[in-house]
């Protein structure tokens, strides 16, 4: 589900390894990158880490079967999954070491707050890109923090609430990507990234990116608190209910102009 190798050089590649489902979130792949991150952090025989989906998808955001388990559960039980949606976005973007993510596929809700923790990211030209919750009544809440810490509100604005898929060059302008390549390319523009950090001293690095962390924008505790209990306010609505429920049930929801109501 989630795979991490280390190369001898030192690299880490931390992989989403559920392919069939686009590399959407569970409840056990959020547990297993808080894990893995936690592993990270502490070894310092990893001087970087590339973060990247197995298959054709970068990200599909949240499993739907979790959804459903949302839908389901009671405030506790949705205060409870945000969190460790929340501590693993977290423990992502704390890294004490350069993350790069190697954007190899489609990033979607969730997705999108994946590709913001990294320090950089690397889109193929194929990859498409979108905050899609609200087309489920949903917000993107807890990755809301992440995402306008990359993009600036500005930028956030204009993708932010209309759920629009857009391409990974329009993800290169809004700043969600720093730059996008063939497909073809892809690795060969990740092996570059990380070249300079291989002749670079591996504890300056560390201290660089704390630098950063400390001096840039503030996901403070109330942050995250507050993106949380948006998110278990959200489930909570009609809304949400009823776009959850015209998905599986393979039917437009009762605002789209497709559905008459």
């Amino acid at each position: 589900m989630i795979g991490l190798t280390v190369d001898g050089r030192g690299v880490a590649t931390l992989t989403l390894e559920r392919p069939e489902k686009h590399n959407a979130l569970s409840q056990a792949m959020i547990d297993a990158l808080t894990d893995s991150a936690a592993e990270i952090a502490t070894r310092r025989d990893i001087r970087v880490v590339v973060l990247t989906g197995a298959g054709t998808s970068f990200c599909a955001g949240g499993d739907l079967g979790w959804m459903q388990d949302q839908m389901r559960g009671d405030d506790a039980d949705r205060r409870k999954a945000a969190t460790a949606l929340a501590g693993m976005l977290g423990a992502l973007n704390g890294l004490p070491q350069p993350l790069i993510g190697r954007i190899n596929g489609n990033a979607l809700g969730g997705g999108v707050g994946m590709a913001c923790v990294c320090d950089i990211a690397i889109a193929a030209d194929h990859a498409r890109f979108g905050l899609t919750e609200v087309r489920l009544g949903l917000i993107p809440a807890t990755i809301g923090p992440y995402v306008l810490a990359r993009m600036g509100a500005a930028h956030a604005r204009q993708v932010f609430m209309s759920g629009r898929v857009f391409n990974a060059a329009e993800a290169a302008r809004l700043g969600i990507v720093a730059r996008v390549v063939a497909a073809e390319g892809l690795d060969q523009a990740i092996a570059d990234e990380v070249a300079p950090y291989l002749d670079a001293a591996p504890g300056a690095v560390r201290a660089a990116k704390r630098l950063t962390l400390s001096m840039g924008p503030q996901i403070d505790e109330s942050a995250v608190a507050a993106s949380i209990e948006a998110l278990v306010a959200q489930w909570r609505s009609d809304e949400a209910k009823e776009g959850i429920s015209a998905f599986f049930e393979k039917r437009t929801p009762v605002w789209t102009d497709e559905s008459g109501g």
